[in-house]
């Protein structure tokens, strides 16, 4: 019997992607200690909780697989949903795929870059400036040139991602380090979407569908109204995602 199906035969296909994914760093395995934070940023951004899907990252912890049920319990409790376990040991592993998750491997621990270590914005004009712009671009990041439409995505996965262009309404842009627009950002913009809380995102005009950083995440209706169409830095601080004036 041939195993060869033509294209119109076949239910699916697999495909490489790269989806933006929030961590949850876990420094405690007290389930109760947990469900109190949880509460706490529910009253904070409540719209954050709502199906949001989670990697619990357990490298921080001795034995979590013990307590890994119940830690999966309180997030769904709090509208979070565990997809899968970064780092531990075998236990770990075990413990995930039978409660129907993935593993991922430690983190490699590669240091996080501070926002002072980001060279500043310039803008190019006709070429002039891309020489620094190529110089804010971390070993592995990635420089587009040009509009990113409506329902594209642009990712650097390793890296610092450079738009030399506008980012528009329904467009995506990712990136592991910070994200820098020279042009109207109008989509998405997620950046350190592998935890970094040093990631950044600055831009020329600020339009933004949604803003994140490790996680954190303001979306249009959150952001100050005078900020808007004006140059921003965002950036972590303290957990909480801030948005300061270029100009």
């Amino acid at each position: 019997m041939s195993l060869k199906m033509d294209r119109a035969s076949m239910a699916f296909t697999f495909k490489g992607g790269m989806l933006p994914m929030t961590v949850m760093e876990l420094a405690s395995a007290d389930p109760e200690q947990i469900r109190e934070q949880l509460s706490g940023k529910l009253s904070q951004a409540p719209a954050f909780f709502q199906h949001t899907p989670v990697v619990l990252s357990v490298e921080k912890l001795d034995e979590p697989h013990l307590a890994l049920e119940r830690i999966c319990a309180v997030c769904r409790t709090h509208k979070l949903l565990p997809v899968a376990v970064r780092g531990g040991a075998d236990p770990v592993k075990q413990s995930a795929w039978a409660l129907g998750l993935g593993w991922f491997p430690p983190s490699d621990g590669t240091r996080a870059r501070s926002l002072e270590e980001v060279p500043p914005m310039v803008a190019p004009e006709s070429g002039v400036g891309e020489p620094e712009v190529a110089a804010a671009v971390t070993t592995g990041g990635r420089i587009y040139r040009g509009t990113v439409r409506s329902g594209q995505q642009v990712s650097a996965p390793e890296g610092d991602l450079v738009v030399i262009g506008a980012v528009n309404a329904g467009a995506e842009v990712l990136a592991a380090g910070s994200i820098h627009v020279y042009g109207p950002l109008r989509g998405r913009a997620l950046a350190g979407i592998h935890g970094d809380n040093a990631a950044g995102i600055f831009c020329r005009e600020l339009r933004a569908e949604l803003l994140s950083v490790a996680g954190n995440y303001k979306r249009l209706e959150d952001i100050d109204p005078h900020l808007l169409g004006g140059s921003v830095q965002v950036s972590l601080r303290d957990d909480q995602l801030g948005i300061t004036s270029l100009d």
